[in-house]
């Protein structure tokens, strides 16, 4: 390690040297070994490729010059737009058959597909709609006709409802609408940031009744992990807020219930599907709570993690930014574990932000204040020097989540995406797909495709999917033993993926 670190600053003063005293015509042997040394510094770049994955990077590289160069490139495009043109790519169906290691940021109300949640449980006895005032829906399993609410004036059963309607299809598809974000004119439809965080949230809202009763969470943590397996995902940290989860005639279940639940789906899963490595969740309470709430959350997450040691990771404030109270404000909550003496790792989201110089902006560096594991999206940590060398320097690794960026409005063309410079760095990086169901993408290889095709160009290679894939198992909660487990069942993945590509 020491040898290599001296090598490094000897080829940087070299460089320095060479870039300095030449006149004239560079020399091309100099101009190589400076784009070579640019290159080694990506993600990936240091990646010693074999010769069979050199013949697929080849390959690879020749498909990606050639969408770069189509009439219309995909991530140039809204994702709702460019999706039918991500499908067709070559490059895409390649990924989607690539061991994509894990997926470290994903909310669990967003987990599993949209036409999963209508097609089958809106299907189930005893669901209950409820259309509200704001042009929204809600959902209720009961076993008697459900009382009125503030938001809700009057319950129908939904199969009552879908006979009389008598077009179960067009039904179903403006049911989806309430869940989803997808539209086929984002531009239109979502004309500014607020609009559609409104509609985002209301979307979380309206899916709560159907993924909350008890039966079905336990069909869709399964449902969930089955998605992703199918995507060649073989481990899940799941962001959750662990919801009061409710029976047929009412009655209420804890968090305790929900977490036993989760963790014996996970074992149930693994034990059908051997080649999958598990899944934890990291607790997250709403940004919009006051000081007092989540501090009560905090010392609630410390002592489910100490109750459930190998399926909570952790602990995250949710919500927007923008409009939500910052890291700061809640530091005296967040400062809890280190008082009382106790561990509880941090994964924040930080720098989900376009507004650079606001309070909002400094949870970048407020994260990393309060030791952050992993920052989730850090979509400004380009504009904080400080914060980016710091972040690199303690292996704090950024989870991308581009499509989600660009659905959100931080970004319209993903070539413009602040993590191209990180990428050309080497930051520490994992890519993620934060809200799937919403954004209408299924497990992570869309949002790798964004990352790669888009974000990276036509110099992230072969090498970079590899330590991309790699970083999700490296960065992730999991302890040593189990880090290097899911190493070994990648690595195998990977060599057959490589095989069957040559």
């Amino acid at each position: 390690m020491v040898i290599s670190i001296c090598q490094a600053v000897v080829t940087y003063v070299l460089l320095l040297w060479f870039v300095r005293v030449t006149d004239g015509m560079p020399d091309p042997a100099q101009r190589d070994l400076l784009m070579r040394q640019e290159a080694s510094r990506q993600t990936g770049g240091r990646v010693a490729l074999t010769a069979a994955e050199q013949k697929l990077d080849a390959y690879l590289h020749q498909l990606k010059e050639k969408e770069m160069s189509a009439a219309q490139f995909p991530p140039a495009l809204h994702y709702f737009k460019a999706k039918p043109h991500i499908q067709k790519s070559s490059i895409f169906k390649l990924l989607q058959k690539m061991p994509k290691g894990a997926a470290l940021h994903i909310h669990s109300s967003s987990l599993v597909s949209v036409e999963w949640l209508v097609k089958n449980v809106t299907y189930r006895p005893h669901c209950y709609i409820c259309f509200t005032w704001d042009n929204s829906v809600r959902f209720l399993f009961s076993d008697r006709q459900p009382f009125p609410r503030w938001d809700c004036f009057y319950w129908q059963l939904l199969e009552t409802l879908r006979a009389k309607i008598g077009d179960p299809k067009g039904f179903d598809n403006s049911l989806m609408q309430h869940l989803t974000l997808f539209t086929e004119d984002p531009d239109g439809e979502y004309p500014s940031q607020d609009v559609v965080w409104e509609k985002f949230e209301k979307a979380f809202i309206a899916a709560a009744g159907l993924i909350t009763h008890a039966p079905v969470l336990k069909d869709y943590f399964y449902k969930g992990l089955g998605e992703l397996q199918l995507d060649n995902i073989m481990y899940l940290e799941l962001r959750s807020g662990l919801s009061r989860t409710y029976e047929l005639d009412g009655t209420i279940h804890n968090k305790v219930w929900t977490l036993k639940t989760f963790q014996e789906v996970t074992k149930k899963f693994i034990a059908d599907h051997p080649d999958f490595l598990g899944a934890r969740i990291i607790i997250s309470v709403h940004r919009a709570l006051g000081v007092s709430e989540v501090k009560a959350a905090v010392k609630e997450a410390i002592q489910l993690q100490k109750d459930f040691p190998d399926v909570v990771a952790g602990f995250d404030m949710v919500g927007r930014e923008d409009s939500g109270r910052t890291l700061w404000y809640f530091r005296e909550a967040l400062s809890l574990p280190t008082e009382l003496g106790v561990t509880l790792p941090y994964f924040f989201h930080a720098g989900e932000t376009d507004d650079e110089g606001t309070d909002v902006d400094q949870n970048i560096l407020d994260a990393l204040l309060f030791n952050t594991t992993r920052i989730g999206h850090g979509y400004a940590l380009a504009h904080h020097p400080l914060a980016k060398e710091l972040s690199r320097k303690r292996n704090v690794a950024v989870e991308l989540c581009p499509i989600s960026n660009q659905v959100l409005k931080l970004v319209s063309d993903l070539r413009n995406h602040p993590a191209a410079v990180l990428m050309s760095e080497g930051h520490p990086m994992v890519i993620s797909s934060d809200d799937p169901s919403l954004f209408g993408t299924t497990g992570l290889s869309y949002d790798f495709y964004e990352a790669f095709v888009g974000i990276g160009g036509l110099k992230a290679n072969l090498g970079t999917l590899k330590e991309l894939a790699v970083n999700s198992i490296r960065y992730s909660s999991l302890p040593a033993q189990l880090k290097d487990t899911g190493y070994a069942m990648w690595q195998r993945k990977w060599d057959a993926f490589i095989v069957d590509q040559s």
